[in-house]
């Protein structure tokens, strides 16, 4: 598709609709307003595969590497058709004379922690006759940026409330990494959805479904599976396996996979396809011997109904002697121990845990670590499978993320421009002017107004200037910046 087609009808006529001798648009990408309570910082993420797959790629195959006559023939064309007409190319025909896109994007570094109305970007136009095209790839880059950012951020907050629990109850973190595990592929809104929502995820933990994540992190961030951990998954079964195996005999169907199909290593069993108490205090007992003496771990996934309640009990409706009241973790307990840890706290047998992957939210993991730990428990005998109901259920909205024009220049005079609509109360007034981010003892401020050499000055930094990446990072820089953060 030729990329110009990738915005929104409105911008192809702004070109005409700015003030006649504009030569230049300063613009910003911001996170505006939290919805989400308790979380003030974004994590910063999706610039570089924005850069690499549209600024350069999708731009250079197929716009400024075709012939001219099919670009703007397929540009007219949709336009013609949808928009009532459009004469004038000459824009059109410019750019892809010129050969590259002449703007340049000012950042922070990825993996930042960005407070709310603090810019994690800029972009500009180098060259006066392109002034249209800052705020024409708005639409696309704030498309792909924010789902990008969002995720990576909603992720953070797991890994604060599974590090909190298991400091409280374990004294290490080592299992925090996996204990998240991505789930989402199949709820996103399509494959680069998953992409960018599943790369996000994968900068805080290793535990991942999503394969292509691991791909796109290869592609675009400069991993390397074979030199590093980028993300991990195990074997797991799934409700028509189960099916098929037969109700009667579902406990052969738990025998054979743990003795024929994966004797050794960990196993992932979803255990409520008829009844999982049943399964827990028939199969499981049946085949305790067989589980104790594995070398490996069966993991037992239950997969409907309300995840405090199984896993942590408490349904009283059911009687205080009932196997609902108890809960999944402390049934896996009677049935195969464990042991407790130096604070206290109860950790299953090896050869046996639990995970839990259906309806998971922020507020569901808190609440689940919380009072597993009343009930003496370890946080790390649960692994949550974290789905559609953590990541797509967000919105651009969610942190109020905008792209907006802050500085212009027309016929030579700098114009300071900002919005504050009368009628809004919830954070679209806008900066002003030109901008600068600073440090203030580890956080990053906001300053606007500052003359050409204080923007310069700032911990915005050139990333992408006239078709060239200037500054490339890694998944490991992302993930050790991320984790200084958690230190701080």
């Amino acid at each position: 598709m030729n990329p110009l087609l990738l915005t929104d009808f409105y911008k192809t006529g702004h070109i005409s609709q700015y003030p006649k001798n504009t030569t230049l648009v300063y613009s910003n990408f911001t996170p505006r307003k939290s919805r989400i309570y308790g979380i003030n910082e974004v994590v910063f993420f999706g610039l570089q595969y924005f850069i690499k797959k549209y600024l350069i790629e999708e731009y250079n195959n197929n716009f400024f590497n075709k012939p001219l006559s099919d670009v703007v023939d397929s540009y007219k064309r949709i336009l013609d058709n949808s928009l009532g007409g459009y004469a004038d190319m000459q824009h059109v025909t410019a750019l892809h004379k010129l050969g590259y896109m002449p703007i340049e994007i000012k950042a922070l570094p990825e993996g930042s922690l960005v407070p709310m109305r603090v810019p994690m970007l800029t972009i500009k136009n180098t060259l006066p006759d392109f002034y249209w095209v800052t705020n024409f790839l708005e639409t696309i880059l704030s498309t792909t940026i924010w789902g990008a950012c969002t995720s990576a951020t909603i992720s953070l907050e797991y890994k604060k409330i599974l590090n909190k629990y298991a400091d409280e109850t374990i004294g290490h973190r080592c299992h925090v990494p996996y204990q998240a595990h991505d789930f989402s592929f199949r709820g996103m809104y399509g494959l680069e959805a998953a992409l960018i929502s599943g790369a996000g995820h994968l900068l805080n933990f290793v535990g991942t479904d999503t394969i292509p994540a691991i791909s796109f992190l290869e592609q675009y961030y400069k991993a390397d599976s074979n030199k590093e951990l980028i993300g991990s998954s195990v074997p797991a079964t799934e409700h028509s396996v189960m099916c098929m195996g037969g109700e009667e005999t579902e406990t052969e169907t738990y025998k054979r996979l743990l003795t024929e199909i994966y004797p050794i290593g960990i196993i992932s069993i979803v255990s409520d396809t008829w009844n999982l108490w049943d399964v827990l205090t028939k199969t499981l007992v049946e085949l305790k011997d067989i589980i104790l003496q594995r070398n490996g771990k069966l993991v037992v996934r239950p997969d409907s109904g309300n995840p405090v309640k199984i896993i942590c009990g408490g349904d009283v409706s059911k009687g205080l002697d009932s196997l609902e009241y108890k809960g999944v973790v402390e049934i896996l307990w009677d049935i195969f121990g464990g042991n407790v840890n130096e604070k206290g706290y109860k950790i299953l047998d090896s050869h046996i845990g639990c995970i839990y992957g259906d309806s998971i939210t922020l507020e569901r993991c808190k609440e689940i670590c919380e009072r597993l730990k009343l009930k003496g428990f370890a946080s790390s005998n649960i692994i949550f499978g974290v789905g559609s109901y953590t990541f797509q259920y967000t919105t651009r909205d969610t942190f109020g993320f905008a792209v907006k024009s802050t500085y212009g220049e027309i016929a030579g005079e700098a114009r300071e421009i900002f919005k504050d609509p009368i009628t809004d109360n919830v954070g679209k007034k806008s900066a002003k002017g030109l901008l600068k981010v600073v440090l203030n003892k580890g956080k990053y401020e906001l300053i606007d107004q500052v003359s050409k050499e204080e923007e310069e000055k700032g911990e915005l930094k050139t990333i992408f200037k006239d078709g060239i990446l200037i500054k490339e990072c890694s998944l490991y820089e992302i993930r050790e910046r991320l984790l200084l953060s958690m230190k701080n």
